[in-house]
């Protein structure tokens, strides 16, 4: 593990000069304040990076399982901070607009305390399997880790292409193995094996059951973020049953509208799509149709043989002549 720089050094001033050229109103706020947390740690920082670093010892065999907490979030250099950071801004802001701000801070929750669980148990592998015992010695920090599990995902939701690791262009789906390897040759100093975790920690959820188990533990939490932004229905606050799908013109997707009962009122965003407001959603035929059951309903018991005062009326049967003179008399009358 590598000597602590702090302060504001070249690194760190990359950093921030990179984070305002993207422009901080830019990026998605559990990205930001990800960022903002790291950046705090390694300005402030409430821990020595021996009281925080993750290893075999310190977290599994002395029970210090804070270790899993505190460890992706502390980093040894301002150049550790910067690299680390700059990856995350751009991972971040693909991913969590796709995935929606609730499930990427969930996400980062669970990947955060998971890798260092995978480091651990790769560690114990390789102690057991080399029989050497410094592996369960090997303590590491940052939040390299968890980038590597994103940059799995985020292979899988934005498939092909090819990516350029130290200038060598390389299909996306193979980028995160060829940068462990890369990355391990150029710094050997960085975790291997933490990188490694990251990778499988990334799988687990693109290929395996992690993804799941979080739907299940999550419960309401979509995976598409949350928000029913593109679902076909929705729930009524009030009656509680399921309501029709109405395509939306504004912003072409589906959007719910109350579904009539006779506590409903009409309002103007139920209107179908060419009806004026006070039609009231109703065609012709059936504006027509009211106005002849309208008419009826005004006429009253004490009325029945009152005709209506506007030009139409129900015959009960086939008119006589007489009858038919008579309209013609009140017409002209009126």
């Amino acid at each position: 593990m590598r000597s602590r720089q702090r302060g504001v050094n070249l690194g760190f001033l990359l950093l921030i000069s990179q984070l305002f050229r993207v422009g901080p109103s830019n990026v998605p706020p559990v990205t930001l304040a990800t960022m903002g947390l790291n950046i705090y740690l390694f300005l402030a920082p409430q821990k020595q990076l021996l009281d925080v670093c993750i290893s075999v010892q310190n977290a599994y065999i002395y029970k210090d399982w804070t270790r899993l907490i505190f460890s992706p979030f502390y980093h040894a250099d301002d150049w550790h901070l910067y690299f680390n950071m700059v990856s995350l801004l751009w991972k971040g802001i693909k991913l969590e607009r796709r995935l929606g701000s609730p499930w990427f801070a969930y996400i980062i929750g669970v990947f955060s305390l998971l890798t260092g669980v995978v480091y651990i148990i790769l560690e114990m592998v390789l102690t057991e399997f080399t029989k050497d015992p410094s592996y369960i010695r090997q303590c590491a920090v940052g939040f390299s880790g968890v980038l590597f599990a994103l940059k799995v995902i985020n292979n899988h939701y934005f498939p092909g292409g090819v990516a350029h690791v130290f200038g060598f262009p390389v299909a996306n789906k193979y980028a995160c193995w060829v940068e462990l390897v890369a990355i391990h040759l150029v710094s050997p100093g960085t975790s291997f094996v933490g990188h490694l975790a990251g990778i499988v920690v990334g799988l687990l959820y693109t290929k395996g059951p992690l993804k799941k188990i979080m739907k299940i533990c999550a419960g309401v939490v979509s995976s598409d973020g949350g928000y029913s932004r593109g679902s076909y229905f929705n729930y009524s606050g009030y009656s509680g049953l399921r309501s029709s799908p109405r395509r939306s013109n504004a912003y072409n997707s589906y959007t719910p509208f109350n579904q009539y009962s006779p506590n409903n009122t009409y309002s103007a965003s139920n209107e179908a799509p060419g009806y004026e407001p006070y039609t009231g959603g109703l065609s012709e035929e059936e504006q027509y149709q009211a106005a002849i059951r309208a008419s009826l309903n005004d006429q009253g018991s004490g009325h029945a043989q009152r005709r209506p005062n506007y030009g139409f009326n129900i015959p009960t049967g086939p008119l006589t002549q007489e009858e038919i003179r008579q309209r013609r008399l009140n017409r002209f009358e009126g």
